[in-house]
């Protein structure tokens, strides 16, 4: 059975559905608002079960030559003094390799997965549910009509709204900053510095580059006019390899965090998936490995269930809510045990960093 299959949006969630699909067997149609000059700017940090799943994908032999494996996480308070290391090797042994990379050579490997054309520059206007077909009207006036449409727009998701699968995104109360550095100091591990409701994580991502992740827990706070300017104030006086990087620093992106809980990821002939469905603070640095396990099992669903959509896509959420759930709580957990005051903390952190961090990867390690 052919089936009419489009996806919205092109960014991670969509382009690992596609190829999810596509893996499956079918041939879906992809849609991105976006024009394709938009370019992701800074960089990803990808743990082991994301490269298994994009090994289920296919697409793990064009992912090698890029950017740095990562085989320790090491944790220093905020005057750069170790708290403890991570055997990340270890950690996902058999299962992938973990690696920072850029964002824009992820983008890369996962468009040319999809085989076939994505669409940019073009909305998805409006979405009706009419004789359990999605009829999709398009910001250029253009109306087709699909068997299944996959909502992968964002955190934000018009399609979510549009079908009345749940309200908007909560924020989670963090502010994070993103930025890649080149010539500064020399990193060969992922490294966090942690402060007081706020952290620095540092790491090698290829090309004698480095891949910043910063973030501070500041809800009545609003989004400062100047990121940079605000980053240096924030972790004046941190030690480790903060004020090396600080000062190459040149532009930051910033963005508030927040989550989406769902009661349901689909109804009738429309799905959700990746942060549409379940997102949450990066924190765990799981919204990738999410979005490409959700491409992967949406695809073999459908095609187990033999073209019949209602059952598939309620197999697809058997399987992931229950592992999207852990990566929410787990992460919420992280984040708590980060604002805990750092005199208790850090001293927490010395006797069972390792024990308490293994725990929160411990169910991820397990197949999708």
């Amino acid at each position: 059975m052919t089936l009419r299959i489009l996806v919205v949006g092109a960014g991670i969630a969509g382009l690992a559905a596609a190829r999810g699909l596509r893996v499956a067997g079918f041939r879906p149609e992809v849609v991105e608002a976006l024009p394709a000059t938009v370019v992701p700017g800074a960089g990803i940090y990808l743990p082991g079960n994301a490269s298994r799943a994009l090994r289920l994908l296919g697409l793990d032999v064009p992912l090698r030559p890029l950017g740095d494996l990562i085989f320790r996480q090491v944790f220093l308070d905020q005057r750069g003094r170790q708290l403890f290391e991570m055997d990340v090797a270890g950690l996902w042994a058999g299962v992938g390799e973990s690696r920072a990379l850029s964002r824009a050579d992820l983008q890369q490997v996962l468009l040319t997965g999809v085989g076939g054309e994505v669409r940019f520059d073009t909305e998805v206007r409006d979405l009706q549910v009419v004789d359990g077909a999605a009829k999709v009207e398009f910001a250029s006036g253009g109306i087709s009509e699909y068997d299944l449409v996959v909502g992968a727009d964002g955190r934000r998701s018009m399609i979510r709204g549009r079908v009345g699968l749940g309200g908007p995104a909560v924020p989670t109360g963090q502010i994070v900053y993103r930025a890649v550095v080149s010539g500064g100091p020399p990193l060969t591990d992922w490294t966090a510095v942690l402060g007081r409701r706020s952290q620095f994580v540092a790491m090698p991502m290829g090309g004698r580059r480095l891949y910043c992740y910063a973030d501070e827990t500041a809800p009545d706070t609003p989004n400062p006019d100047d990121p940079r300017a605000r980053l240096r104030e924030l972790f004046e006086g941190f030690g480790g390899p903060v004020p090396a990087i600080l000062d190459k620093i040149e532009k930051v992106q910033v963005a508030r965090t927040d989550e989406v809980v769902l009661p349901a990821w689909s109804k009738g002939p429309v799905v959700l998936v990746g942060d549409a469905a379940h997102a949450t603070a990066p924190t765990l640095a799981q919204g990738a490995a999410m979005s490409f396990e959700d491409g992967y099992v949406l695809g073999q669903e459908l095609r187990s269930a033999g073209g019949d959509i209602p059952k598939a896509l309620r197999a697809y959420e058997d399987r992931r809510r229950r592992r999207c759930a852990e990566v929410r709580e787990r992460t919420r957990e992280r984040d708590r045990t980060r604002d805990v005051p750092p005199a208790l903390r850090d001293p927490m952190l010395r006797r069972r960093g390792v024990r308490i961090f293994t725990d929160h990867c411990r169910a991820l390690v397990a197949p999708v």
